[in-house]
């Protein structure tokens, strides 16, 4: 297991919200197909929580059932991934990129090496887009931002009780 934090996160539109009070085990990068697949990205960071330490705190995932042994948990209004779940561990996976605070698990570890993007060693080599001189489109991003903050709210959308 790596370091204990008490860590949030939830999904973009805020309908789904959980929080993780022990120790995550094993951050890691998958690179298999069916989690390529769930996150329509080339790979899904997962970390395992016992779930005597997981606890939802809005909102019901919904479930899909990608192999006969595992169920992925995604939020039903705006599609977010958020959990890998084997029902009958004593844990479940959280996607990284769910968390509040993403920056705060470094993954350990890479699997399914044999489905992973042969050109990823490539990446440092692409060119970086430039910063914009004018802030206008971010400005005009955050104007109408409809995004669930990365912390807990009592209330999301603002005003409104779900």
């Amino acid at each position: 297991m790596s370091a204990s934090a008490d860590r949030s996160g939830g999904c973009q539109c805020g309908a789904v919200r959980y929080r993780a009070s022990g120790e995550l085990g094993y951050p890691h990068l998958c690179h298999c197909r069916m989690c390529q697949k769930a996150a329509g990205n080339y790979f899904l960071p997962l970390a395992g929580v016992l779930r005597a330490d997981f606890t939802l705190t809005r909102g019901e995932p919904k479930w899909f059932s990608s192999s006969d042994l595992v169920r992925r948990g995604f939020c039903a209004e705006c599609g977010t991934p958020l959990f890998y779940d084997i029902p009958e561990a004593d844990f479940i996976n959280i996607t990284l990129g769910s968390l509040d605070d993403p920056q705060s698990v470094k993954p350990v570890a890479q699997s399914n090496m044999g489905t992973r993007m042969r050109w990823f060693h490539d990446l440092d080599a692409l060119p970086v887009e430039p910063e914009p001189e004018s802030s206008e489109r971010e400005d005009a991003i955050a104007s109408g931002n409809h995004q669930h903050p990365d912390h807990d709210t009592i209330q999301w959308p603002h005003g409104a009780a779900r």
